[in-house]
């Protein structure tokens, strides 16, 4: 909704008088559109929210410098924060605005040969893909530079935006440490065992959490990501003990289970609580260590933790764990058509932190790519990716609990990038093909409801006539 004072603008929103203006009901719901899992899957037909099934109502204008909506009851600290208002999480920018984080994750440059000839003869220069790149985001109502974006090439002092930086600890010192391997989106473990209780793991997240230093006094940083998709799960404590007895995982779990009540015998019976407190145990441990190596050297900044994917969903354990210990809960939400409102709500409650989706998207069939990789949706159009986006971000609006999402990811991947990991080769992921040709069926999808974002929130949030 639009209003030509940023005062009234200010004053609707702090005082949650947006139900005079918008009414609280869809005008008309029941389009439906054909999605399945994976080529060759079974098509069927899923119920979809657009933003035509709501009032029509203009951009959301009076904005801060960040794009965030004044208001009178948030704090102004210089950085971002979280604030829960009339019942609703939100981000807060530097200058006190509410806030939704409308991200793109891996925003930067195709590394391969017909990709840097690509961007050559459509752009020129970097310097010309980066302006032109933050041109696209912004009119398609995006405001934040998701994990694995190069913002280093995009933005410069006249062309900030809001980012989010992901530094993946974990997989970091894997990588130095030896061990891992390269999983489908994230870094395998042996025996699905992060080196969590290495002893040489708190003093390497030390050293290696000063680089993040350099941004500790920039305002565009919302916050930090630990890590990518570690392997969570209720399988943790037997997974630890069948790795060799040297290792130090083996040696914490095992004398984690002999210090439980009735567990000193030589093998002792693992129960469901046995194993749910030691996945609590195990991700507080982690936590303890990179949440306060991040604190350290950017203690203006939200710790937003690791990123979490499926295994965890629906484990309470995770979530009461998490909120001990970050500022914002962060999921890769995949297997859902809308937001599963209990498992929202679910999350939130456990945790009693606000919620940011840091991944969700869907590949259309007409884009001639195989589209095998990855755990996105597969649609047949471009259009229908469009209806997802506004069908998913409507519902994540609705919840109250979310304070951002971002879209996986800006370019489509390249077959002819073979260094890449197994669920990035061949899918329509992008808002731009793998050559920077830009969807724009699914950009005006995504421009009706992010430029939209403050007044649909306050419409969800109105009481019903």
């Amino acid at each position: 909704m639009s209003f030509g004072n940023s005062n009234l603008f200010s004053v609707i929103f702090s005082l949650g008088l947006f139900a005079s203006v918008v009414q609280t009901q869809p005008c008309h719901a029941g389009e439906k559109i054909e999605v399945t899992g994976k080529p060759g899957g079974k098509w069927r037909s899923l119920a979809t929210t657009r933003l035509s099934d709501f009032p029509a109502s203009k951009a959301d204008d009076g904005l801060d410098r960040f794009g965030g909506a004044p208001s009178k009851l948030s704090r102004r600290t210089g950085f971002f924060h979280v604030e829960t208002l009339n019942n609703r999480c939100w981000l807060i920018t530097p200058e006190g605005g509410l806030f939704l984080s409308r991200g793109m994750n891996s925003v930067s440059r195709i590394d391969t040969t017909e990709g840097k000839a690509a961007l050559k003869k459509k752009f020129g220069t970097p310097q010309a893909w980066a302006e032109q790149t933050l041109g696209l985001l912004r009119d398609g109502g995006l405001n934040t530079l998701g994990a694995w974006s190069d913002s280093e090439t995009l933005i410069s002092d006249s062309a900030p935006m809001a980012r989010t930086l992901l530094w993946s600890f974990m997989s970091s010192y894997g990588k130095k440490r030896g061990g891992t391997r390269q999983d489908a989106g994230h870094t395998g473990y042996p025996n699905d065992c992060p080196f969590i209780f290495d002893p040489g793991f708190p003093s390497f997240c030390d050293e290696y959490a000063q680089r993040l230093s350099r941004y500790k006094d920039d305002p565009w940083v919302i916050g930090h990501f630990s890590d990518n998709e570690l392997p969570w799960s209720r399988k943790m404590l037997q997974n630890f003990l069948a790795l060799p007895p040297e290792d130090p995982g083996h040696q914490a779990a095992a004398k984690w289970l002999q210090a439980r009540p009735g567990k000193s015998g030589e093998k002792p019976e693992i129960t469901e609580t046995d194993r749910a407190d030691f996945l609590s145990f195990a991700i507080h441990h982690y936590l303890t260590i990179t949440s306060a190596a991040i604190r350290k050297y950017a203690p203006n900044h939200l710790v937003l933790g690791p990123r979490l994917h499926s295994p965890v969903y629906d484990l309470p354990e995770v979530f009461s764990t998490l909120g001990k210990n970050v500022d914002v809960v962060s999921l890769n939400y995949y297997h859902a058509w809308a937001p599963d409102k209990e498992r929202l709500a679910m999350w939130h409650r456990e945790s009693g932190k606000p919620l940011m989706i840091t991944e969700f998207y869907a590949k259309a069939d007409d884009s001639g790519m195989g589209n095998t990789g990855g755990a996105g949706w597969l649609v047949k159009t471009q259009q229908d990716r469009g209806a997802f986006y506004e069908n998913f971000t409507l519902g994540l609006i609705e919840s109250r609990t979310c304070v951002g999402w971002s879209w996986h990811r800006y370019a489509d991947n390249d077959p002819a990038d073979k260094k890449i990991d197994p669920s990035n080769r061949d899918s329509n992921k992008g808002i731009v093909s793998n050559r920077y040709v830009p969807f724009t069926e699914l950009l005006e999808s995504m421009k009706s409801v992010n430029t939209r974002a403050y007044g649909l929130s306050q419409h969800f949030d109105s009481p019903h006539p």
